[in-house]
């Protein structure tokens, strides 16, 4: 690791700057209603003109900003600096332009740093493939059974744009980041951060996985005090390496075995910290028991060591980790326990949208009916399936992608029994629950965990959930 001095947030002249926001949106419009209401000239441009858009462009058009709707391609004449939300790829050609012309190109997420006051609370940020929201969430919670006025913010609900600029005083921000949020983030500069785990995804996007990877370990540069990584996931610990970080900031791993000097980790059910403590070398605090973790899945504990780290790293006492992981509750449609019928139980774990959290999932129980399928975004199920392969006891497959698990199944698992659904209906999902109920034997799970997107079938992967839970409450009755 090497040591970077940060530069302070200078306050920004937006005086008569002509800035354009590319994107309408959750991020777009709060980003060009602040702007403009510091004197900036903004316009904001969007390749969508649907009557959506048109509705949104009304809006900001009475206050005064330009919207231009169906052109996301050409650079405004006069753009000083270009404010994009964060979905948008770094290959469009408005960025190219952009580039070409000096100018410089930020996501909401720098434009917020940009303009948080001196006093600002610092950031606690959380990124990685898999376990961002629910690790962040889990942060929150330690933070404020520490008495500290925090906010789980960024990439899950409040914007933080809000944060930084609404009237509510915070002492710390816990701060969940997405490759695209850090892609448009150059100057972020951390108190402490941590890379969860990293495995392929939204490659279409940035177009490698060198790039993916590198856009994930900006969250380390400038930290302060730690760099959080995944004892397990090497790939983590190579970014701390190759961060540019303040004088005096350590790298602390997790892992879900014993953990060495300045690591946390699990020794015989309890959660222990080597890191924050006196002669690390010789001594370790207890934080809490594997049973304060909510589901307790392995998964879920490192997902909770993490969030104990940059508690602990902030100088949050070991109660208040305990305490905080008590009173954490998960998001719906993460391996969330529905019912158990005639002793098997049923899991929704639709947030399981590619490999990697599916995978997760799958290592958290026995004997599995495991549903899947969907839309494989370019992902390939090999090592998944060969992975998971003792723990199967049936598969029913759904959605249109669902031939890729199949020949998966036929090379990896050939003597576990398929059933492949080819049916998109709203009764699918039902049908699916019967199938695997069929297949599952007191004692088994049946476990949604679909390692795809669910845009073939359902408006999103909580609808998905959602429909699985209704099948499996019919079953029941």
């Amino acid at each position: 690791m090497g040591s970077g001095k940060v530069t302070s947030s200078e306050p920004l002249d937006w005086q008569g700057k002509h800035v354009t926001v590319a994107g309408l949106g959750v991020s777009g419009i709060p980003a060009a209603k602040v702007l403009h209401a510091r004197g900036a000239n903004v316009t904001v441009v969007n390749d969508g003109d649907d009557a959506r858009a048109r509705e949104q462009a009304a809006e900001l058009e009475a206050l005064g900003i330009t919207v231009r709707l169906g052109d996301g391609a050409t650079l405004p004449e006069g753009t000083e600096l270009v404010v994009t939300a964060p979905g948008w790829k770094p290959d469009k050609p408005l960025f190219a332009a952009a580039r070409e012309a000096g100018l410089e190109i930020w996501g909401d997420v720098e434009l917020a740093w940009r303009l948080r006051g001196p006093d600002a609370a610092p950031w606690l940020a959380i990124t990685g493939t898999n376990g961002k929201t629910t690790t962040t969430q889990m942060l929150a919670s330690i933070l404020k059974a520490a008495g500290l006025r925090t906010a789980a913010v960024g990439n899950i609900g409040v914007s933080l744009l809000d944060a930084v600029l609404g009237d509510e005083q915070y002492d710390v921000l816990a701060v969940e980041l997405s490759s695209y949020q850090l892609h448009w983030a150059p100057s972020l500069r951390a108190h402490s951060a941590a890379v969860l785990n990293l495995a392929p995804d939204h490659l279409d996007w940035h177009g490698s996985m060198e790039a993916y990877a590198a856009d994930k370990g900006r969250i380390y540069e400038g930290n302060r005090v730690a760099c959080v990584y995944n004892v397990a996931d090497k790939a983590t610990e190579d970014l701390v390496r190759e961060a540019d970080v303040e004088e005096g900031c350590r790298a602390v791993g997790f892992t879900l075995g014993t953990p060495g000097p300045s690591q946390l980790g699990v020794v015989e059910g309890i959660l222990v910290d080597r890191a924050f403590v006196e002669d690390r070398h010789k001594n370790a605090q207890e934080l809490a028991e594997i049973s304060d973790v909510n589901p307790p899945a392995p998964h879920n504990i490192a997902n909770a060591l993490a969030a104990a780290a940059l508690a602990r790293a902030f100088g949050v006492p070991a109660r208040a980790v305990r305490d905080g992981l008590r009173d954490f509750t998960p998001d719906a449609h993460r391996i969330a326990h529905v019912a158990d019928v005639d002793a098997v139980a049923y899991v929704d774990d639709s947030k399981a949208t590619n490999t990697h959290a599916a995978e997760a999932s799958l290592a958290a129980y026995e004997s599995i009916v495991w549903i899947a399928g969907g839309l494989a975004k370019g992902a390939t199920f090999d090592e998944l399936v060969a992975k998971s392969a003792k723990r199967l006891r049936g598969v029913v497959l759904i959605g249109q992608d669902r031939a890729l698990i199949r020949e998966a199944l036929a090379r990896h698992a050939p003597e576990v029994p398929v059933v492949d659904l080819d049916r998109t209906d709203t009764g699918a999902m039902l049908a699916a629950v019967r199938e695997a109920s069929r297949l599952a034997v007191a004692g088994d799970t049946v476990l949604l965990a679909p390692a795809c997107a669910s845009m073939d079938m359902f408006a999103n992967y909580n609808k998905r959930g959602d429909a699985f839970a209704e099948a499996v409450r019919e079953l029941g009755s």
